[in-house]
């Protein structure tokens, strides 16, 4: 009676015995599998990209760097024959696989669901395309088990003239047959005048500042195709609709007289800085029907300066407007407005005034003037209340004035005459997306600033659409 239940514990002992045996048998299977290498035709690999495509490069000037993977699909190892770009060493192209450069890579082992990184570049060469982009293409190919698979790399190359480290010592004008590359700082040396003329491009290195000591005239026209623009240089996703991708243009001491009229000024650090002139007979800067958008810090920062602007946009800053120590300020049919978004938190107004800065520590004053007319000062998407705000220090002359304007205002601006004011009533702008980005600074029909301004003398608005039917619109854009 005492042997039967021995035996059933040694039977129970040998069948699981088996069970791990067996098991050991299987995992050392499959860890055999896992070590040996697939020669299957049949093997599969998976690439995260068909397309490599690069945005708009500008001819001898490197690109940013693309990528993508090559995955192992099999529970085996899989050798890649080779990976060779097809343009060999003459390609534009440049490749790196897992750390080791090309143009040609062979015998590259893949463990079981594994992965290796295919890096790429591009330096497009010079072509006879002058104004528009062209494409420069190359191919990757990968062989493996007697398969084929392709890589297609793209790029849109555009022809440049390139400014490093330089300075403009005699009267110089541009044209708008290539664009203009800036690396390094530019500086226009005083009493020396650079013209811009219609349509001219002018794209900046994140190391290149306009350093204005003389006189800077941007013309341009207002069909799309002459307006001026300035902007950073790198074009390609993401990075081109970064704020402060290029320092801005800065007007020094020494410069006076500079216009800028149909002109676009895009994702700078400070869009432009101006540097006293507030005495000047005319204004240091004149600015017609242009855009300041995206500026990290400030679209338009003036200390103790002179500024006239009408039908101008300014958008989407962190400081639209600050202008302080004083100065003498005209704004006229200008829309100054900011949302919040993914690249730029509303956390300041749109618009700041100022008799007074800190100089060494010290608070210092000076005269202030300004006016405006038939503007418009909103903001949404951040914690500002008051988007139009004035700060007044000392006994020196100050003379703020606004009429005819609309503005987001929760505490009345004190030393300000404001007269007939349209406060807290959304303009109604045609269409803002932020998640998108997209904005649209133009009026809706049903707006409250249609028809709400002020006759002044100027006949065209930012469009180059006429003002002269009835009472204009408030704001830089006339609705049709």
């Amino acid at each position: 009676m005492i042997i039967f239940p021995f035996l059933h514990r040694i039977f129970e002992f040998m069948h699981l015995r088996s069970l791990i045996l067996f098991g050991v048998f299987l995992a050392a299977l499959s860890a055999c599998s896992k070590d040996s290498f697939t020669t299957s035709s049949d093997a599969r690999i998976r690439l995260t990209s068909d397309t490599l495509h690069f945005d708009t490069v500008f001819t001898s000037a490197g690109s940013t760097t693309r990528a993508m993977k090559i995955v192992n699909l099999q529970n085996q190892k899989l050798r890649i024959d080779g990976i060779r770009l097809m343009g060999g060493s003459n390609s534009a192209f440049r490749i790196n696989v897992d750390g080791s450069p090309g143009p040609q890579l062979n015998n590259l082992v893949l463990e079981s669901g594994d992965s290796i990184y295919v890096f790429a570049t591009v330096t497009v060469p010079p072509s006879g395309s002058n104004r528009l982009p062209f494409i420069v293409r190359d191919s990757l190919e990968i062989r493996y088990n007697g398969n084929t698979e392709w890589l297609q790399l793209e790029a849109w190359g555009q022809n440049a003239r390139y400014l490093r480290n330089a300075v403009i010592r005699s009267n110089t004008s541009w044209d708008a047959q290539l664009p203009y590359v800036i690396l390094g700082p530019l500086q226009v040396d005083s009493n020396v005048t650079l013209t811009l003329q219609p349509g001219t491009r002018v794209f900046c290195q994140a190391d290149a500042p306009l350093l204005i000591d003389g006189t800077l005239l941007a013309l341009g026209n207002a069909g799309p195709s002459e307006r001026i623009s300035f902007q950073g240089n790198r074009l390609d996703e993401p990075y081109r609709d970064f704020p402060a991708s290029w320092p801005g243009i800065f007007f020094r001491s020494t410069s006076k007289g500079n216009l800028i009229q149909y002109t676009e000024i895009r994702n700078a650090y400070q869009a432009i800085v101006l540097e006293n002139g507030a005495q000047l007979a005319i204004p240091k800067l004149s600015m017609t029907k242009s855009v300041i958008h995206n500026s990290y810090d400030a679209g338009i920062y003036a200390i103790q300066s002179s500024l006239k602007a009408d039908n101008c946009l300014i958008s989407n800053c962190g400081k639209n407007l600050l202008l302080i120590y004083g100065g003498v300020y005209q704004l006229d049919h200008c829309t100054i407005a900011s949302y919040g978004n993914a690249y730029l938190n509303h956390q300041e107004p749109v618009a700041f005034f100022a008799n007074h800065a800190q100089i060494n520590g010290i608070s210092v004053t000076a005269p202030l003037q300004t006016l405006i007319r038939n503007c418009i000062f909103w903001g949404e998407g951040g914690l500002v209340d008051d988007e139009f705000v004035v700060s007044k220090l000392g006994n020196d002359p100050f003379n703020v004035s606004i009429s005819h304007s609309l503005w987001k205002i929760k505490n009345l601006p004190s030393s300000v005459n404001a007269t007939n004011m349209i406060a807290n009533q959304p303009p109604q702008f045609d269409s803002i997306d932020n998640g998108k980005r997209f904005y649209d600074f133009r009026l809706q029909s049903s707006s409250p600033a249609k028809d709400k301004g002020l006759l002044l003398n100027y006949a065209l608005d930012l469009d180059g659409k006429s003002r002269v039917i009835g009472l204009p619109d408030l704001g830089a854009y006339e609705r049709q």
